[in-house]
């Protein structure tokens, strides 16, 4: 059985269309960019287009690992564009970008991991607007030198996802660990005053206990930011929906979220990473 087909009303969105959209979409096919947007198959793409919002994704739109979850294309990634630090960055300035996401697929084939185009992608931005930044990473394989290098460039938000509960981290994330990306997190705020974030996808066939525990576990790491959305299957191959919870659940594990001292907590069936992002650094 496919759980998808029978998804609920509440996690059904339009088609982005628009002038906006076109705009942005137009500018970003010139330029040759990605985002994680559409490169993830984001729900909530036409609204934040809408408002001029979107998350670049750096290294290109393959990824070298194979998440059950994940809609990005998995493989052997193209070459690195030296360029694309100087395009985003003349795409932030031109759009006039208040805040941006910067992401990127992972890139083990490389030596340096993509950290190289991650730090020159930060200074062109610093070095032409006036847009706060939020650095959504990946885990760098827990490589702590490279976080430090992200670090020292002082974006606002540095952001990385726990994704699932530990129990489903395997099966889930495959090559990724929930150990190393909570070791990450924890580092970043032991040798910084940056504002971190991490997300969990719900529906994977997490207990509510562990959902709980699992957010105790971020607190401890004195994670400021959470957002907590609902998983959808991308295609009939990645790892099925186990359950669709309702808003009213979602807003249950807002307030124990919040109650625990949590600083933000985005918790809706159609929240994703860069949901409400802009927000997270007032």
């Amino acid at each position: 059985m496919n759980i998808n087909k029978n998804k609920p009303i509440w996690l059904k969105v339009r088609f982005p269309i628009g002038v906006k959209y076109d705009n942005i979409n137009n500018l970003l096919l010139k330029e040759s960019l990605n985002t994680i947007c559409k490169s993830s198959d984001c729900p909530n793409l036409g609204t934040c287009w809408k408002n001029g919002v979107l998350s670049f994704l750096l290294l290109g739109n393959i990824c070298t690992r194979s998440c059950k979850f994940c809609a990005i294309k998995t493989g052997k990634p193209k070459k690195i564009k030296v360029l694309e630090p100087y395009k985003i960055a003349k795409t932030v300035k031109t759009m006039e970008i208040k805040h941006v996401v910067l992401t990127s697929v992972n890139r083990d084939d490389l030596k340096d991991m993509g950290i190289k185009i991650w730090l020159k992608t930060i200074r062109e931005i610093k070095k032409i607007s006036t847009s706060t930044i939020e650095a959504l990473i990946p885990d760098f394989k827990g490589h702590k030198k490279k976080i430090a290098l992200i670090i020292k460039e002082h974006p606002e938000i540095i952001s990385h996802n726990l994704e699932t509960v530990p129990r489903l981290t395997k099966t889930v994330r495959i090559q990724a660990k929930y150990d190393r990306s909570l070791s990450i997190l924890k580092y970043i705020k032991t040798k910084s005053d940056i504002r971190t974030k991490t997300g969990i996808m719900l529906g994977l066939g997490e207990t509510e206990v562990e959902v709980i525990n699992t957010f105790k576990d971020i607190r401890k790491a004195k994670i400021e930011i959470l957002t907590i959305g609902q998983y959808i299957a991308p295609t009939l191959t990645h790892y099925p929906v186990q359950s669709f919870l309702t808003p009213k659940k979602f807003k249950y594990y807002k307030k124990i979220a919040l109650d625990m001292g949590f600083l933000y907590v985005e918790s809706k069936p159609l929240v994703r990473s860069s949901y409400n992002a802009y927000k997270h650094i007032l």
